[in-house]
């Protein structure tokens, strides 16, 4: 093998075996976020940033042109829209009465649950044969709706008083750090990748580095979140089960959410995961912004991102079983 193919090969391995990596990447986290619990502060600030090149090297992945053209498809939206903010709010509203009757917990899982996850989604989706392309031209609807819908649905759940808690700045931010700038930046190397060899390599060399980021979200996620775990242990244990039962239902909602709209195999498989992958990254600093009294609500919307991981990693096993190819 030569020094020029050696890379290729490499990069053939990591994304023949990415699961293995990414639960790799998780017990790896896992670990070093219990050894070292002072590094859970400053991997914090980590988050968007390995988010956002992971997002960026999606973004690249997609021509631009098709990208628009994936917004015309009016049924996958549709599909999109109706799991996320029909379907979803349903499934919470059959739990919620059967949540701890903690205030701050139940604010936590409905922080959590009621909003799409706009980022890793992507990633999972791609792996499991889903039609991460439509779903790709789909989070900036995702992220705009959410940020409308979310005091809404808290006040249906809650009452009034907590509509002060959900406020636009982290949606804003996520909007721009998440979709905005990646996408502006992919469109950029694409279009210098177009017209320069220079631009070419980048681009290949970007496109080539999608499972290291994958892996590198997956610890700095994880380690910086498992030491607040501490001390909210029982929180924890009692949420877990509500979170686990909604990746269950909603493998079976998405599924006849798809069937409903008639999409083909890939659109059908990206329904079921946009269903169930919640979007705990960004709602996480609404909940680390609460009052004290409410503090443990930020547990509870961590707990879910350790729970969703390990979900993802048996959906992009299950999801292609439950969704052949015809």
């Amino acid at each position: 093998m030569t020094p020029q193919t050696q890379p290729e090969g490499l990069v053939a391995r990591m994304e023949r075996h990415q699961v293995a990596i990414y639960v790799g990447a998780i017990v790896a986290g896992a670990v070093a976020g219990w050894a070292a619990p002072a590094l859970g502060s400053v991997l914090e600030h980590a988050i968007n940033p390995v988010l956002a090149a992971l997002l960026y090297v999606t973004f690249l992945q997609v021509p631009a042109a098709e990208l628009v053209r994936s917004l015309r498809a009016g049924r996958f939206l549709g599909a999109a829209l109706v799991v996320n903010f029909a379907v979803v709010p349903l499934v919470v509203a059959a739990m919620f009465a059967f949540l701890p009757a903690d205030h701050a917990v139940r604010l936590g899982v409905l922080l959590v649950l009621l909003t799409p996850c706009v980022d890793y989604v992507i990633v999972f989706t791609g792996l499991a044969g889903g039609d991460s392309r439509r779903l790709l031209a789909a989070t900036p609807l995702l992220l705009l709706v959410q940020m409308v819908a979310l005091p809404v649905l808290l006040v249906a759940f809650m009452g009034a008083e907590l509509t002060a808690v959900v406020e636009p700045g982290p949606f804003v931010e996520a909007f721009v750090v998440l979709i905005v700038i990646p996408l502006a930046l992919a469109w950029l190397t694409q279009a210098w990748a177009a017209r320069r060899p220079a631009g070419r390599a980048v681009a290949k060399g970007a496109s080539a580095a999608m499972v290291p980021l994958m892996a590198a979200t997956l610890i700095t996620v994880v380690a910086s979140q498992v030491p607040k775990l501490d001390g909210n242990l029982a929180a924890v244990a009692a949420v877990v089960p509500f979170y686990m039962l909604f990746l269950a239902v909603m493998a079976v909602a998405g599924l006849a959410v798809g069937r409903l709209f008639r999409l083909d195999v890939p659109a059908g498989r990206a329904i079921v995961f946009t269903g169930a992958t919640r979007n705990s990254l960004v709602v996480l600093p609404l909940a680390l912004a609460l009052p004290d009294a409410l503090a443990v609500a930020s547990a509870v919307v961590v707990t879910q991102t350790l729970v969703e991981v390990v979900g993802m990693v048996i959906y992009v096993r299950l999801v292609p079983r439950l969704l052949p190819l015809r």
